[in-house]
């Protein structure tokens, strides 16, 4: 029986892009298809030298994007247009994802999803919580934090059927692809 093969270092050269007030680094197409999956990547990634825990982004086109924080940002002097050195390295350890105050509110008020919230992987809570904030509209929004409950209650361990590989950062997306700068 054939087993998986653990997922190799990707080096590369980039740039960096402002989106609106943005900072994010796009993967070079030949890095992005050495990378495990078409969807959201946990790993460690080197900026030039820095080290920076992350979850890569699905740009929606079957690339990926890495979102460069303030820290780091600050940390690195980085400017719109930088060219940075990536060492990417997937692991399997995903961090706990921020869970947007509103969705967090809803899981505390609905104390039966405590261990049911505790018990579903990393990696699946990052999907409930794209999946939540992949809307601008508030109504939407809202509907999915209800929905979210009901169908963690239920039984549910991931939301639903939207497409993983695409872009759901409603801040740097249109119709699920990443955006190109301005």
């Amino acid at each position: 029986m054939a087993t998986k093969a653990e997922p190799t270092t990707v080096e590369c050269t980039a740039h960096t892009e402002l989106i609106a007030d943005r900072m994010i680094v796009r993967l070079p197409d030949d890095a992005s298809a050495a990378l495990p999956s078409r969807g959201q990547i946990a790993a460690t990634v080197t900026v030039d030298g820095a080290p920076y825990p992350t979850v890569i982004e699905p740009d929606g086109r079957r690339g990926h994007w890495i979102p460069i924080d303030d820290g780091l940002r600050s940390e690195l002097d980085l400017a719109g247009g930088a060219t940075v050195e990536l060492e990417i390295e997937p692991t399997k350890e995903w961090p706990e994802p921020d869970v947007p105050e509103d969705f967090s509110a809803a899981l505390a008020d609905a104390s039966d999803l405590t261990e049911t919230w505790q018990d579903i992987t990393p990696m699946a809570r990052w999907e409930w919580v794209r999946w939540i904030n992949a809307t601008k509209n508030p109504v939407t929004r809202d509907r999915r934090v209800e929905v979210g409950v009901s169908k963690l209650r239920s039984g549910k361990r991931r939301p639903c059927c939207f497409d993983l590989s695409s872009c759901t950062d409603p801040e740097v997306a249109k119709s699920g692809k990443l955006v190109e700068p301005e």
